[in-house]
């Protein structure tokens, strides 16, 4: 991701609607397959972990750990006094095999040129039986100035997670698209401003420029927040993202 914009996630990371409801989602999937408490002994790994708001929130599972690529991104996780984040400079998570207990990278795949050898290093660091949770962002179509500052690689669709999640050797239990509410929205938006730049040039904003704190980005927190409920019960058929739960296999 570009550098400028570390400090804006860090501002907006506890309160922007984007990540206040995709956590609500992901903590509740994982309220399913986790008690809560730290003091079970078990052990988590979240890859690509950012300026650090999902580890504090990780941390109701188990000791949790963190990695980035980036140095800023590492050192906003100390300033909130994250002390286990630490820095990776390759491809090979420096774990032993086995370690961990859940593993997660939200929004981190579409980083990485090569998405299976990061997703086969997970693996390898999983213990057998231990649980993965992955997010991506949805549909190249989408493609738009947020992935440009982001420094992606690609967008996805569900089939294509899930032939890499499972090339890489997990069991997937299930894959799902998600931020279904407000993909109309979204979507002529981003298709929208794809007019608009193919008139002239235009300067890359961040797309979390659009909601600052306030009303609209209660509301959109709470509506992007509803789906977690959802998909407790189904998964759904379009959106933004695409999540996939699975399971490093005992055998």
């Amino acid at each position: 991701m570009r550098a400028d914009f570390y400090s804006e996630y860090y501002a907006l990371e506890d309160e922007h609607w984007w990540f206040v409801g995709r956590r609500r989602i992901f903590l509740s999937l994982l309220d399913r397959e986790f008690e809560s408490g730290a003091g079970n002994g078990l052990r988590a790994l979240d890859v690509g972990c950012g300026t650090g708001t999902m580890l504090q929130h990780l941390s109701r599972y188990a000791r949790v750990q963190g990695i980035d690529a980036d140095p800023q991104a590492v050192a906003f996780c100390h300033e909130r006094g994250l002390t286990e984040v630490s820095r990776i400079d390759s491809g090979v998570l420096p774990f032993a095999g086995g370690s961990f207990d859940l593993v997660t990278a939200f929004d981190v795949l579409e980083h990485v040129e090569d998405d299976v050898g990061l997703l086969r290093e997970m693996y390898r660091v999983a213990n057998p039986g231990a649980v993965l949770l992955v997010s991506v962002p949805a549909y190249r179509f989408l493609w738009g100035p947020q992935d440009e500052i982001s420094h992606h690689h690609r967008r996805y669709v569900a089939g294509e997670l899930r032939r890499r999640i499972t090339t890489a050797g997990f069991h997937l239990e299930r894959v799902s698209y998600f931020n279904t509410l407000l993909f109309p929205a979204i979507a002529a938006l981003r298709l929208g401003r794809r007019l608009v730049r193919r008139r002239g040039p235009q300067e890359v904003k961040s797309d979390f420029g659009l909601t600052p704190p306030g009303l609209v980005n209660r509301i959109l927190a709470r509506l992007f927040g509803m789906e977690a409920a959802l998909l407790q019960r189904v998964n759904l058929p379009v959106g933004v993202s695409v999540l996939a739960l699975g399971r490093r296999p005992h055998a």
